[in-house]
C-alpha cells in the first residue's frame, strides 16, 4: 500500500454473528473523519457477512451487511475480520476461500478482536506475530503454536494486521491513515476524535505500571500479582512469593486484604481458574490437560472449585460458556462463587 496516493482506499470488514460493534466502529471512524476533514471520499468501506442481511452484535443491536460473494472479486486494499463470540464457528469454507483468494491477490488482511482466530484457522498467520484480546491469548497460543502471540495492542507484520479490539482499533486505523496520507491527515483525524495520544504497536494491553484511574495499588502487590501471572502452570507457594519480594507473609496478607479485598491464596487460585475458563470455552483441549495447564494436579479438585467459582462444571461450561453473554444467565455471582478459599 503506497503512501500519499490520491486514489480511493477500499476497505472491507467481514463481521461474524455477535461481533463487537464498538470495536468495529472505532476502527472505521478515523476513516470517516479523514473523509470529512479532507472534503473528499478518500476512504470507502463496507460491512460484509457470509450471507448478507442483518447480523446481531454482541451488545444486542443488529447491523445490515452485504453478502460476502458480492465483493469477493472487486477492488479492495484491506480486508478486516471482526469477530467476538465463538470464532471457531465462523471458519467456514466460504470465508476461508475468500480470504485465501484475497491473500493470493496481495490484499492486506487483518483482524479485530477474535477475528485473529479466523485468519489463523485459514493458515494466514503462520510464523507471523499476532495479537488478540488478552482473554483469548492463552487459547491462541495453545491452538496455534506456530504463531508468535503477543499481548500488544496491535501488530503489523508485513501484510497481516491484528488488533486486540476496543479503543486500540482507533490506534491501528490512525496508523493506517498515517501510512496512506501522512501525519497531517492522521493528526487531524485523531484530534477530531479527541484521541490525543496515539499508542504504538509496542504498547501492552495491560501496562505494568499503569492504572486507568491512576496508581492506587502498592508496588509490592503489583509485583506479587506479576509473579502469580508468570507462574500459572506451576504455581509458586505464598512463602516463595514473599521470599522473592523480601516481605513477610503477614505483610502480604494485610496488603491483599486492604487493596485486593481477598487473600493472596484466593486471588492466585482465581486467576488460575480464569485461565482455565478461557481454555475450557475457547479450545477443545482435554479437561485433564487444562487442569494441569492451570496449575491443578487433581482433576477432581479442579472440577469442584471450578464449579464453585463459575456455577457449573467445566464440561457444562464448555457448551454454555460459548453462548453470547446477552443471551445466557451469568453464574459468576452465585452463592458458591463467593465462598472463601479453603
Amino acid at each position: 500500500m503506497a503512501a500519499h496516493t490520491a486514489t480511493t482506499f477500499n476497505l472491507l470488514v467481514l463481521v461474524t454473528p455477535y461481533f463487537n460493534l464498538a470495536t468495529t466502529t472505532a476502527f472505521l471512524d478515523p476513516f470517516r473523519a479523514a473523509n470529512y476533514l479532507t472534503g473528499r471520499v478518500r476512504y470507502s468501506w463496507q460491512l460484509l457477512s457470509t450471507d448478507g442481511g442483518e447480523v446481531p452484535c454482541s451488545n444486542g443491536m443488529t447491523v445490515m451487511t452485504d453478502a460476502l460473494h458480492a465483493h469477493a472479486s472487486g477492488s479492495v486494499d484491506l480486508v478486516m475480520v471482526s469477530s467476538s463470540w465463538t470464532p471457531e464457528e465462523h471458519h467456514t469454507k466460504q470465508v476461508t476461500t475468500a480470504l485465501l483468494a484475497w491473500a493470493r491477490r496481495g490484499v492486506r488482511l487483518g483482524a479485530l478482536d477474535t477475528g485473529t482466530f479466523v485468519l489463523a484457522r485459514s493458515g494466514l498467520l503462520k510464523c507471523k506475530r499476532a495479537t488478540v484480546h488478552y482473554e483469548h491469548l492463552d487459547a491462541l497460543t495453545e491452538l496455534f503454536p506456530d504463531i508468535k502471540a503477543t499481548e500488544s495492542l496491535y501488530v503489523i507484520d508485513g501484510d497481516r494486521l491484528t488488533c486486540c479490539g476496543g479503543s486500540a482499533s482507533v490506534d491501528l486505523s490512525l496508523q493506517i491513515l498515517r501510512e496512506q496520507d501522512g501525519e497531517s491527515v492522521s493528526n487531524s483525524a485523531a484530534r477530531y476524535l479527541f484521541h490525543h495520544h496515539v499508542r504504538g504497536p509496542e504498547v501492552s494491553q495491560n501496562p505494568e505500571h499503569s492504572e486507568p484511574f491512576g496508581q492506587t495499588t502498592p508496588g509490592t502487590v503489583r509485583q506479587a500479582i506479576k509473579l502469580m501471572e508468570d507462574n500459572l502452570e506451576t504455581p509458586l507457594t505464598i512463602p516463595d512469593i514473599c521470599r522473592q519480594l523480601q516481605i513477610s507473609q503477614r505483610q502480604l496478607s494485610r496488603l491483599f486484604s486492604e487493596f485486593v479485598n481477598k487473600s493472596a491464596v484466593l486471588y492466585y487460585r482465581e486467576i488460575r481458574l480464569d485461565r482455565a475458563r478461557c481454555l475450557v470455552t475457547q479450545t477443545d483441549m482435554k479437561l485433564a490437560d487444562i487442569a494441569v495447564a492451570s496449575g491443578f494436579v487433581s482433576q477432581a479438585h479442579f472440577s469442584r472449585i471450578y464449579s464453585e467459582k463459575f456455577g457449573m462444571a467445566p464440561s457444562r461450561d464448555r457448551v454454555e460458556g460459548r453462548v453470547p453473554f446477552e443471551f445466557r444467565a451469568w453464574p459468576m455471582h452465585s452463592p458458591k462463587a463467593t465462598q472463601s478459599d479453603k
